[in-house]
């Protein structure tokens, strides 16, 4: 038998690895390979798709790594056993069946285009049929891909399953191991494919803020008890980029985020019971949080910080930023009112911030933290420019545009970039 006929058995046969087959590039070869006992021109049209979609994904040089890292990222019984370190629990016919998927995952992606071509060409000769020799004029012309390094994950992974188990432990498994950040959506959690890349470097001043939430979380990583963490402040602060600087610091230990819309509160038990048991850590976080004194939606806010019935799980915990100190907005009218207890409900607008158990302000910077922050910035952009001038013009843009914050120092850093200063 050939190496590609071999190649379509072992792709169609896979059993624990077999979620493969439905993503878009694996699916595409395995209809190739069924496709070489077809007539030609159905065979040539799932060459050209496959090559098409391979390259698309940007895989054309490297069909190994593309395979590899499809089975890599794929949720299964093994995959989320060993996310959860509980490789042990399972079946040594299972396990078996584990082995012998990266077996044949190592062979398919091993399959070169001449591999099919001959392959073709031999079933074609079978059958007398013509259509043998008009591949053979026409095969020069195919677009072609390269077979590329096996993954590093999978090398060895038949011999000893550790090192994949291992992977899994620490990266998870399924689309939490393939991304960092999600959003909640239609009552799903879909991935975020580009998220914001800032790193905690390129955000400049207020040292001691981000300590504070930095501590926070990296005693959650380590398994300590700790506090939701309430970011609030003047807008433009970096109190956003903040929450998103530390994911991009620390996904690589086990952290994820998923961002929850402030409408969607009511689903924070469905988006929990989701997460609940994938062996990571999760922020929650909620952006731009305020309340009118109209809205009760801040109820079953309290509700999922302290007090609800659905509990947040230990894997969890919630961040969220505001430009308020206390979420509920008021006028004077709300204190002067006609309730008859209305000590009782300023309580009620006041408790919803107090059960943050960490809040941590961050203020408009002076004038000379904000060009502190200006200077910066034009070392880490490589700007070139006389001091003195950078921040009398720096100054000037802060003026004209109502107030010095980061966002402020940035935006002027990235038009003296351009040269538009």
């Amino acid at each position: 038998m050939n190496k590609a006929k071999e190649a379509a058995m072992l792709m169609s046969s896979l059993s624990v690895y077999r979620g493969i087959l439905k993503r878009t590039v694996p699916a595409a070869f395995h209809k190739l390979l069924c496709a070489i006992d077809r007539p030609l021109e159905i065979f040539l049209k799932a060459w050209g798709n496959f090559v098409g979609v391979l390259s698309e994904r940007g895989y054309a040089d490297s069909w190994a790594k593309c395979i590899g890292e499809t089975a890599l990222f794929d949720e299964n019984v093994f995959s989320v056993a060993a996310a959860a370190g509980k490789v042990k629990e399972l079946t040594p016919q299972t396990l078996e069946a584990v082995r012998r998927d990266i077996l044949a995952i190592d062979h398919i992606g091993k399959i070169t285009p001449e591999d099919i071509i001959s392959a073709y060409k031999d079933a074609r000769m079978r059958s007398l049929s013509p259509e043998s020799d008009l591949l053979a004029e026409f095969s020069d012309q195919l677009p072609v891909w390269e077979v590329g390094e096996t993954i590093s994950q999978l090398a060895n992974a038949p011999e000893e399953l550790k090192p994949l188990a291992d992977y899994y432990k620490k990266h998870g498994c399924g689309m939490y191991a393939r991304y960092r950040a999600f959003l909640w959506r239609n009552g799903s959690i879909e991935p975020v494919v580009y998220p914001d890349p800032i790193k905690p470097d390129s955000l400049k001043g207020y040292e001691r803020e981000r300590n504070i939430v930095v501590e926070n979380t990296t005693a959650f990583l380590n398994g300590v008890i700790c506090n939701n963490c309430l970011l609030y402040g003047d807008r433009g602060t970096g109190k956003s980029s903040t929450v998103k600087a530390i994911l991009n610091r620390y996904y690589t230990e086990g952290l994820r985020m998923v961002e929850l819309p402030k409408d969607r509160l009511g689903d924070f038990p469905l988006l929990v019971e989701k997460i609940a048991a994938v062996p990571l850590k999760f922020i929650i976080f909620i952006d731009d949080l305020s309340f009118s004194s109209e809205d009760k939606s801040y109820a079953q806010l309290k509700a999922v910080l302290e007090g609800g019935l659905a509990a947040r799980p230990e894997n969890t915990l919630i961040y969220a930023t505001s430009n308020r100190r206390h979420l509920i907005k008021e006028t004077f009218s709300d204190r002067d009112g006609d309730d008859m207890h209305r000590n009782d409900s300023m309580q009620e607008t006041l408790s919803l911030s107090d059960r943050f158990g960490l809040a941590v302000n961050f203020s408009k910077p002076g004038k000379d933290e904000y060009l502190n922050i200006v200077v910066e910035l034009a070392k880490e952009y490589g700007l070139e420019k006389d001091e003195e001038e950078l921040k009398m013009a720096a100054e000037e843009w802060a003026i004209s545009r109502g107030g010095r914050s980061p966002r402020c120092a940035r935006q002027f850093i990235s038009a003296a970039s351009a040269g538009l200063i």
